[in-house]
């Protein structure tokens, strides 16, 4: 049966000026430059630098997500019951910035404690940043629909989120890794002196996001004041955005195990430490372009599309790191910029899909909960994290590798487990989310339909009765 059409004044186009999807694309950069470092040096500083057993260290991140699992649903919800003048989201973002950028510094100091004392000090730490990080980044991302509820639009908004989170990525690493750099006999000192620079620096650009967007909810006055239970019972029951929670979740954990093992392969395997910047250059610069050719590409033949091909790219250049050699450095660095052109659809597309989601969650039972279902992403984000870190740490404990050994005395056990870790372990979770998008069921058409209806109700509801 062909679809009714939908009447063209109903359906929503919207352009927002380039200022605001600037400032709303500084808001992730924070994030951003947390998470790259996070992912690529902490569990390297935990069990090199503050002397952890790598099982232990992983272990810390994945406590945390006991707690993440309880504060990001509780932070959305009060998001969502949050009304000042200054809107809902935004005065999260003035007040939390701070902490965000205090508890990011002191995860980097090394407390004069043996193994249980630094273990307990990190955890601590590790928990309190958890709940900063949610308190900047959940209504943060729950700014998304209430910008424009224009369908491509939105995934050209994301495309300039996901370019400040790329940028923010390549600035981060390469400025850790150079200040570190800067203290080759005393990595301590590198990276307390790093941690505090990068801490400053995460804090600031919320500013610039809260000064430069203005939130447009519509609260519906029929809408039902839900506790928190119910409203996690309805997020839930949304199955168009389990599909997005699964996508999201399988995505990015593939980059999150990639880049917890990327120091571990590029110094162990290729024995070639002096050349992380550049990798971490080849692979976010690569992506930072291809955000914005796959959202002009997403116009044309949708979303779905793009991430299955982003994400076939993305395999076949896992597939050729577990081979390659450690002599074929030209070839590793060349690859790092074909991977970059998968791992931007990982950014890209499940955000993208957020916000139709929310709408067509709008449309069945009347409530706007953005904060809900943003928070449980942002519980992914960093569940995605931390599962990867403990992963990569797990294995290489299980497969004996000692972190006090210099790269050529590793056990080859060691070397084979950083190369399963760079190549099928990824691949394997890929697929997954390929799957998971094959069967994504809101389309362009469908979505329109979604925000025709909900005008039109809005246009009723405004209507007084003759």
């Amino acid at each position: 049966m062909a679809r009714p059409a939908i009447p063209a004044d109903l359906v929503v186009h919207e352009r927002l000026p380039l200022s605001t999807k600037l400032a709303f694309g500084a808001g992730d950069l924070g994030p951003a430059i947390a998470t790259i470092v996070a992912g690529f040096f902490q569990l390297f500083f935990l069990t090199t630098v503050a002397g952890l057993p790598p099982g232990l260290a992983g272990t810390i991140l994945l406590v945390v997500k006991i707690w993440d699992a309880v504060n990001d649903p509780i932070i959305g919800w009060l998001t969502d019951r949050t009304s000042t003048r200054l809107g809902r989201r935004r005065p999260w973002l003035l007040f939390g910035a701070a902490p965000f950028g205090l508890l990011f510094f002191l995860q980097w100091i090394v407390p004069p404690f043996d193994v249980t004392g630094k273990f307990i000090y990190y955890l601590i730490i590790a928990l309190l940043f958890d709940t900063a990080f949610t308190i900047v980044n959940v209504p943060y991302t729950a700014l998304t629909p209430e910008l424009t509820r224009d369908y491509d639009e939105r995934t050209a908004l994301n495309s300039y989120r996901f370019a400040f989170s790329i940028g923010g990525s390549l600035l981060g690493g390469i400025l850790h890794q150079t200040i570190v750099g800067l203290y080759p006999e005393d990595p301590r000192t590198g990276y307390l002196v790093a941690g505090a620079v990068v801490g400053v620096l995460i804090a600031l650009p919320f500013l610039w996001c809260f000064l430069g967007t203005r939130e447009r909810y519509e609260p519906d006055p029929q809408a039902k004041d839900l506790s928190l239970g119910e409203q996690i019972r309805y997020v839930f029951r949304n199955r168009p955005y389990l599909f997005v929670v699964g996508i999201y979740m399988f995505s990015w954990l593939a980059v999150q195990v990639t880049s917890a093992v990327l120091t571990f392969y590029i110094t162990f395997w290729l024995r070639r430490p002096d050349l992380i910047t550049t990798f971490l250059l080849a692979v976010q610069g690569s992506a930072l372009v291809f955000l914005f050719v796959w959202s002009a590409v997403s116009r044309r033949i949708g979303k779905k599309a793009v991430y299955l091909i982003g994400s076939v790219i993305w395999i076949g250049v896992q597939a050729f790191l577990f081979f390659l050699q450690p002599e074929q450095i030209t070839l590793a660095i060349i690859l790092a910029v074909i991977a970059g052109a998968g791992v931007a659809t990982a950014y890209l597309v499940p955000w993208s899909m957020m916000p139709d989601v929310i709408e067509l969650d709008e449309l069945e039972t009347g409530q706007r909960r953005e904060g809900m279902f943003y928070g449980f992403m942002v519980l992914l984000q960093k569940l995605g994290l931390a599962v990867g870190l403990f992963l990569v740490g797990l294995g290489l404990q299980v497969a004996g590798f000692n972190e006090s050994l210099p790269a050529d005395m590793q056990p080859d056990t060691a070397r084979l487990a950083i190369r399963l870790m760079i190549g099928p372990v990824p691949t394997l979770i890929l697929i997954c989310g390929m799957l998971l998008t094959w069967f994504y069921p809101i389309t362009r058409e469908k979505h329109e339909a979604v925000l025709a209806q909900l005008a039109d109700r809005r246009t009723r509801a405004a209507t007084p009765p003759s």
